[in-house]
């Protein structure tokens, strides 16, 4: 029986979504991050977008200024949803 790996991070697949809009490979995207003072490399994002590793709060901001969203907008419906079930 296959194991279940641990999701580590939840904003991962729509980095990746909102990177493929703005149509830049993960190497382009690292080279704008870096610009913006986000030490981070072509297999660092992969990792991100694969959700195998974590991302600090400093650095979702940063991701999500040079993909020119907000924060919030990274997080997934789905969990989105699940947070304000839980506020009410």
């Amino acid at each position: 029986m296959a194991k279940k790996r641990k999701i580590a991070n939840v904003v991962g697949k729509e980095i990746q979504k909102r990177r493929y809009e703005m149509d830049l490979t993960q190497e382009e995207f690292a080279s704008k991050c870096q610009l913006h003072g986000l030490d981070i490399s072509r297999g660092t994002i992969s990792q991100i977008e694969a959700q195998i590793r974590c991302v600090s709060d400093s650095e979702l901001f940063l991701l999500a200024s040079v993909l020119g969203v907000s924060t919030e907008s990274l997080y997934p419906s789905s969990f989105k949803k699940a947070k304000r079930h839980k506020s009410k």
